[in-house]
């Protein structure tokens, strides 16, 4: 996989698609999501026939399914339709903070989308890859994330308790595996901005060759499970993922300062200003909501060696006690 990198020359310029959207009704989402991705060359331009096609959503929880803090299953559904229409094979995976990635996605309304397109998912399985980074060569990727001939991001929207906004970049964190992920927490958490980088250096290995944001209905305040929802009414589109979260905080109206993933990725030089990016549909000007609101207050990001040891046990329950129990009792 190749990453498009932000690049001020005319000719290098970091295509952002953006539309709006007022629903997720399948017609409308399917007119708005060929829109989108026209600009970029279509589905077509990612998507070879034969190819293995990762969908990776935010899959954050079971819990609240009424709360906007998924990606939406009629908006996978659809992007799934234009990956095999393209001659790809889709398959769905995550790495939920609780549970299966299946248990979760059932739980937010995913199984027509997995009945209807025989849709697999897949279960992380660790693996270390290294990364253009020294200070986070041990990260640990799931294999079938990195072994993917396609990677398509699907983020939702979301303020976040710990870094005030979670978007493309913060998604693909998802591809580490449960409980190496509750690790990093631990290892650097206790840096804000340290932690930060290591998101963006892990969205950098991972590399997706396209990120389109679910920003229809989002989920502000104190994400990113316990806010509430908000409509935005936008969908987004790129190759580059960090020149499309920097777009999106200019939607929001958010200050980018005060977005540790975004000034991480300025930092490293990944992407520039908003002004340096072609926006072949609409601006974030012409889509500016003006009362977004952000965490009422950031909380720590680091788990204590006992929060881990908790967060691993109730993982293990829920992914191998509590869910099949559940689908057991709905069988009987």
């Amino acid at each position: 996989m190749t990453h498009a990198r932000c690049d001020v020359d005319q000719r290098m310029r970091p295509t952002v698609s953006l539309t709006r959207a007022v629903s997720y009704e399948q017609a409308h989402l399917s007119e708005r999501l060929t829109q989108v991705l026209a600009p970029l060359g279509g589905m077509a331009a990612f998507v070879k026939p034969g190819d293995r096609v990762l969908l990776k959503p935010n899959l954050l929880t079971a819990a609240r399914p009424t709360k906007e803090c998924t990606t939406r299953w009629e908006l996978v559904y659809v992007v799934a339709q234009l990956v095999i229409q393209a001659g790809g094979k889709p398959f769905l995976g995550d790495s939920p903070a609780f549970g299966s990635a299946r248990g979760v996605a059932l739980a937010n309304g995913y199984q027509p989308l997995l009945d209807e397109l025989k849709l697999p998912v897949v279960e992380w399985q660790g693996q270390r890859y290294q990364t253009v980074s020294e200070a986070f060569n041990s990260l640990r990727l799931g294999k079938e994330a990195m072994d993917a001939d396609v990677v398509i991001n699907l983020p939702k929207l979301k303020s976040h308790v710990q870094l005030a906004l979670t978007m493309g970049v913060k998604n693909l964190f998802g591809c580490v595996p449960g409980k190496m992920k509750a690790w990093w927490h631990m290892e650097a958490g206790k840096d804000r901005d340290r932690f930060a980088t290591m998101l963006v250096e892990t969205a950098r290995a991972i590399a997706p060759d396209l990120t389109i944001v679910d920003g229809i209905m989002g989920h502000e305040g104190n994400g990113p499970s316990g806010g509430e929802p908000k409509f935005v009414g936008v969908l987004g589109a790129a190759a580059d993922v960090f020149a499309l979260d920097r777009a999106l905080v200019d939607v929001i109206g958010v200050d980018p300062t005060l977005i540790p993933t975004i000034v991480a990725a300025e930092q490293l030089g990944l992407c520039d200003a908003v002004a340096a990016m072609h926006f072949p549909l609409m601006h974030p000007q012409d889509l500016l909501i003006a009362d977004w609101k952000l965490p009422e207050k950031l909380v720590p990001i680091d788990f204590g060696a006992p929060r881990v040891l908790r967060s691993t046990l109730k993982h293990l329950y829920i992914r191998f006690i509590k869910e099949p129990m559940s689908v057991y009792a709905r069988r009987a």
